[in-house]
């Protein structure tokens, strides 16, 4: 007897499509009946005896999977009109690393993001996961294509021809062996470095999980590899040697179809593609065998370490010399120069000890601690300093040139008499009128520092924002000498931390920005002559910079840079290229277009790791600037889409009209959470505390 299409006792037919067969069952259920209850009984209808356990129902209508196996058809809301989808969780994936090679990955599209990533990075053997992500590839018309600036003359034009493929991707492909699923291994050139891999064993699988079975779902590679083979071994080797160090350069399709942003809204466009932590690929609608991007999401790098972090601090380096060459990072021209020196002294000690960078690693790992503790004291989150190590702090006192720009006049300075102690600055008219009342006072807790440099014309100033009730003043300081710039550059970093000269760092980080000044000064004489390398411009510096100088004339001032660098080692030119990364004024900057409650046009939202900022969309001004440590809370009214976040001097409300503000929400939320990892190298990885950081619940 039927009622409403179903029979008196209450059941009806639900229609489920197996994507594996290919074919559609109808099963009779009732509501009452659990996921894992129907998942068995079409299993039955099947009647095919094979592994089903790493199968799943996907409902497309709803965009979701039904997880919880012991909730029922009724809990989950499903209804004779559902058509639901049993597929594999485990899928077939193209990921972009930063340093625009693929990887062939076999991953989990049932688990949310945030795990997908930390799986991804426990096969790569990148520590600290937390700090990326995944986001979606710039499409269409937000890929600028500059084939123009990308080939300046038909040598380069061919030579991209040469380390490109046939055409049907434009990127470098790695897969983990030759089977039937991958994508893509035959047209890629890089596939000429590894060795053929070893058959394919329905059983054994290479997997560094301990307690793992012979199930292969939780390894990111396709196919399988026996781990007794000196094949299998021989392939690990030389996966991991390709992480650590990257072709010089990436396919010509690669190259040109990078983002290269000429505006703050272009560079916003780009943020638009992250992806929810907080749900799952499919749920983000990514599919089988599509492309999306790995990234460091979160500019928070913390105990960077060359003995265990090879392969991650060749990708943060990748990360930050795409950033720079494409223009999403400005920098000077002189800074340019040294980054086209380090680069270059890069790949020269590549192409020399590259391929025993591995081996040599774990054996020279107290050399190369000893060589690169100053680097490493001064990356962020890096050293963890006490406030006080000595009993008397150290001050500063010198003659200084002080502007407090107008707004609508020019800089112009005066000199004055400054005292540096403790977190203040006092300024007095001269040297001899210290023992009365300061001009002026500065306390530096709490300000932004970024430096206004400029090594040929020798200015070296400090600009400094410090905070008011109405946002921040800008106030300008002009050093004489690098030395001079140098102190009191490193004792502003440090007050604006509410640290000390009395701190640890100081001294290291005072040798550290002389480093960095010098490697800036071009030297006349050349020590390698360019004739004796091929060097093409575009793979070196920023379009800006191509359009200035004709390549003759940047080839020499690369050169001229990379004098004094040359004695670098690999891992040395890439520290030094990510710290001097680091110290630019833009760095750690995440942009979004936004629309700020109480304002009519649409303006630029810059979220970084302390802060975040209102910035005119032209003229790209900061009007207002936020800071984390005087935030109170931050939520999201899910039914405006609005973010709140309130700060101790108010409130700011806002909208994202190109991407969720659940990810604004994330970014701040994710810098918070970073903020809370301690000394203690062995802490745990806490997921629950990251979602209750970034999930937008009040």
């Amino acid at each position: 007897m039927m009622s409403d299409g179903g029979l008196v006792d209450g059941s009806w037919e639900l229609s489920v499509y197996v994507t594996d067969q290919d074919t559609e069952k109808c099963l009779r259920v009732k509501g009452d009946l659990h996921i894992g209850g129907v998942m068995v009984k079409l299993v039955e209808s099947l009647d095919i005896a094979r592994d089903w356990s790493d199968h799943a129902l996907w409902w497309p209508e709803r965009n979701m999977w039904l997880a919880r196996t012991r909730s029922t058809l009724d809990q989950y809301g499903v209804q004779a009109d559902a058509k639901l989808t049993f597929t594999p969780m485990h899928q077939n994936l193209k990921v972009q690393l930063p340093d625009l090679q693929i990887l062939d990955l076999r991953v989990d599209f049932s688990i949310n993001v945030f795990n997908t990533v930390v799986q991804i990075c426990k096969e790569l053997k990148i520590r600290h996961p937390e700090e990326l992500s995944i986001l979606r590839k710039v499409r269409g018309k937000d890929t600028l294509n500059r084939s123009s600036s990308g080939n300046r003359n038909g040598s380069a034009k061919k030579k991209r021809d040469s380390t490109g493929s046939n055409g049907s991707n434009p990127y470098l492909t790695i897969t983990s062996n030759h089977s039937q699923d991958s994508i893509g291994p035959q047209s890629s050139p890089f596939m000429k470095r590894f060795p053929a891999s070893p058959a394919r064993s329905p059983q054994s699988t290479l997997m560094r999980t301990p307690h793992s079975s012979p199930y292969t779902p939780s390894s990111p590679y396709n196919g399988t590899l026996s781990p007794g083979s000196m094949g299998s071994l021989s392939f690990e080797e030389s996966y991991e040697t390709s992480l650590a160090n990257s072709p010089m350069t990436p396919s010509r399709e690669a190259f040109l179809h990078l983002h290269r942003p000429r505006t703050l809204p272009d560079r916003a466009l780009v943020n638009t593609g992250w992806l929810d932590s907080s749900r799952s690929l499919m749920e983000h609608r990514v599919r089988e065998n599509d492309t999306v991007l790995l990234r460091f999401k979160f500019f928070a790098f913390y105990d960077l370490n060359p003995k265990y972090d090879v392969i991650r601090i060749n990708q943060i380096y990748e990360q930050a010399k795409w950033m720079i060459i494409t223009e999403e990072m400005d920098c000077t021209e002189e800074e340019m120069m040294m980054f086209g020196a380090l680069q270059l002294q890069t790949q020269q000690q590549q192409d020399e000890s590259g391929q025993d960078q591995l081996d040599n690693t774990n054996q020279n790992g107290d050399d190369v601690d000893a060589a690169l503790a100053d680097l490493q004291i001064t990356l962020e989150g890096s050293h963890v300093s006490s406030p006080g190590d000595i009993l008397r702090i150290p001050e500063l006192q010198d003659y200084f040139r002080y502007s407090k720009p107008k707004k609508l006049g020019f800089k112009s300075y005066k000199k004055l008499w400054f005292i540096f102690k403790d977190t203040y600055i006092a300024m007095h008219k001269a040297k001899e009128d210290t023992n009365g009342a300061p001009l002026s006072i500065i306390n530096l807790k709490g300000c932004e520092v970024n430096p206004d440099v400029n090594i040929s014309t020798q200015k070296y100033g400090i600009k400094l924002l410090v905070p008011s009730s109405d946002g921040f003043s800008e106030v300008y300081l002009r050093a004489d000498t690098e030395e001079q710039y140098a102190k009191w550059m490193s004792a502003c970093k440090l007050a604006s931390k509410g640290k000390t000269m009395a701190d640890s760092s100081y001294e290291s980080e005072v040798q550290s920005i002389l480093a960095f000044l010098s490697m800036q000064h071009p030297v006349p004489s050349v020590v390698i002559n360019p004739a004796h390398l091929s060097i093409q411009p575009e793979d070196f510096v920023a379009p800006k910079f191509l359009k200035k100088f004709k390549t003759k004339q940047l080839v020499q001032r690369i050169m001229e840079n990379h004098a004094n660098v040359r004695n670098m080692s690999l891992m040395e030119a890439k520290m030094n290229y990510i710290k001097a990364w680091q110290a630019l004024p833009d760095f750690g900057i995440t942009y979004f277009v936004a629309k700020f409650k109480g304002h009519k046009k649409e303006e630029i939202l810059g979220v970084a790791s302390n802060r975040m900022m209102r910035i005119d969309s032209s003229s790209a001004d900061t009007l207002k600037t936020w800071r984390f440590s005087t935030m109170k809370e931050w939520n999201i009214n899910w039914e405006i889409k609005e973010l709140q976040v309130i700060f101790e001097e108010g409130a700011v409300f806002l909208t994202t009209p190109a991407v969720d503000c659940k990810i604004i929400h994330e970014y701040i939320g994710g810098y918070i959470f970073l903020s809370m990892r301690s000394g203690d190298k062995n802490q745990n990885l806490d997921e629950e505390m990251f979602h209750k950081l970034t999930g937008g619940w009040s």
